[in-house]
């Protein structure tokens, strides 16, 4: 139980992370590059805007001692140096994997730190001891079917599968994204804008590799590559998913919408590029405002001189309306639906923090598993139905939504009483099949039968027919 309890409030927690839509997986983005397609001449170093070379390099400080706060920690598990070999050109007809060549000097902007940077105290790295990832450039050799996912703001993504067949996800800079192109049009410099961008690629990769949970989506390695003009381009190996659809969402049972539950069952964050731990900093309340489409908070600016709880308030708005509004409530079971709604209004208007928001949905779960949440029935005008021990109804079937199973009608029940008032309140019920799967909540897995004119032997199901008469 304590297991289970863990595991939901994981992966509530974990969907307070998204904060604007942090993409669960792989959602697409800008327009994908094209195959063997050159960003074009990078532009003459010039002046630019806001101190020209000095600004680059100092925003290139900011994030690479940004990357170093998130390190900290002490050594940890897959502590290193991250490999440094050539990985093959992803882009068809290619040259493919050129031999390891080793490190050269690289020029610096004046004030920036070097480049590719240690990854430091805690980072991953291969050849580590523990649990830490172990894939590096050796196992991207002979890697085939490499396909474009995806792309946003800074990254692409590639889906390759590796010599033993495995699917994997590589993360690398987009040449052709927002990110990098609106860096050198402004500095002219595009390996220091290259460096810019790839230290939010090296800070999700410390991320991923710190926060291991299941809900957070492993890593497991990187290499650095040379690609195009740039030297020592860093790509990240990590798991391949896929991405969240509402309309999917929205066509599965309640129960498994209130786990958010994906495909192999779990949900994983990833895109953790523009997460922060650290407040906002702030003068007056008037530097405490959170923005959104629809409406607008303020929140107090504490006398540290910190926006309080404003990632929390974020994370949680944007777990509101992306997510609450739309899947809590939706085909919830009818007596909970007040406690849902008050789930809902309470974080749209951001009246709870997240603590209080996670004890009043472990409050939902405990009805539903207990039982506690079904309407008091009464046995009369209940037809009879004969109990088939050992038995099933291989056909028959109709279909019912919200269904666990496409074509056929399998719903979860609590108890054999449930599933009685449920074949009653469907017109082409006749028969049901309890089998001995369960849900995540422990509630057994039931198929609601048209009829029983061929019911045969099944040690593992026990079918219910109504009774003539």
């Amino acid at each position: 139980m304590r297991r289970r309890r863990a595991a939901v409030a994981a992966g509530f927690c974990a969907s307070f992370l998204l904060g604007s839509v942090l993409n669960v997986l792989f959602a697409p983005g800008s327009e994908p590059p094209r195959p063997g397609q050159s960003p074009g001449p990078s532009p003459d170093p010039g002046p630019g805007r806001r101190g020209g070379r000095g600004e680059l390099a100092r925003q290139i400080r900011a994030r690479y001692e940004e990357v170093q706060r998130y390190s900290r920690g002490g050594p940890g598990p897959g502590a290193g140096r991250p490999e440094r070999r050539r990985l093959m050109d992803l882009a068809p007809g290619g040259p493919g994997l050129q031999r390891p060549r080793p490190p050269r000097a690289r020029p610096l902007l004046d004030g920036a730190p070097g480049w590719p940077p240690a990854p430091g105290p805690g980072s991953p790295g291969p050849g580590s001891s523990g649990p830490g990832p172990r894939l590096g450039c050796a196992a991207l050799r002979n890697v085939s079917g490499a396909q474009y996912v995806g792309s946003g703001y800074t990254k692409a993504v590639y889906r390759v599968r590796l010599p033993g067949g495995v699917a994997v996800a590589l993360k690398a800079v987009d040449f052709s994204g927002h990110d990098l192109g609106s860096c050198v049009r402004e500095f002219g410099a595009r390996r220091g804008c290259y460096r810019l961008a790839a230290h939010k690629l090296l800070k999700e990769m410390v991320l991923l590799e710190r926060l291991r949970h299941p809900n957070v989506l492993q890593l497991y390695g990187y290499c650095y590559q040379d690609s195009e003009d740039i030297p020592d381009t860093l790509t990240t190996i990590t798991e391949l998913g896929a991405p969240v659809e509402m309309i999917q969402l929205l066509q599965t049972s309640w129960e498994d919408r209130f786990r958010f539950v994906l495909v192999d069952g779990e949900l994983k964050v990833t895109d953790l590029d523009d997460a922060r731990v650290e407040e906002t900093p702030c003068t007056g309340s008037a530097d405490c405002t959170l923005e959104f489409p629809a409406r607008n908070f303020t929140l107090p600016c504490s006398a540290q001189g910190w926006c309080e709880a404003m990632n929390e308030k974020r994370n949680l708005y944007n777990a509101y309306r992306f997510f609450f509004t739309y899947l809590l409530p939706h085909s919830a079971p009818s007596s909970l639906r007040p406690l849902l709604d008050s789930i809902v209004n309470a974080t749209g208007e951001l009246t709870w923090g997240v603590d209080e928001t996670l004890a009043q949905l472990e409050k939902v779960l405990h009805l539903y598993r207990s039982g506690q949440y079904l309407q008091n029935s009464t046995e009369a005008g209940r037809a009879e139905y004969q109990h088939l021990p050992g038995s099933t109804i291989p056909q028959e079937d109709y279909g019912c939504w919200p269904s666990y199973h496409h074509g056929s009608c399998l719903l979860s029940v609590f108890n054999l009483a449930e599933a009685v008032d449920i074949c009653e309140s469907h017109a082409q019920c006749q028969a049901f099949v309890v089998t001995n799967q369960t849900t995540w909540t422990g509630r057994q897995l039931v198929f609601f039968k048209t009829g029983w004119s061929h019911v045969v032997p099944d040690p593992s199901k026990t079918t219910y027919v109504r009774a003539s008469g």
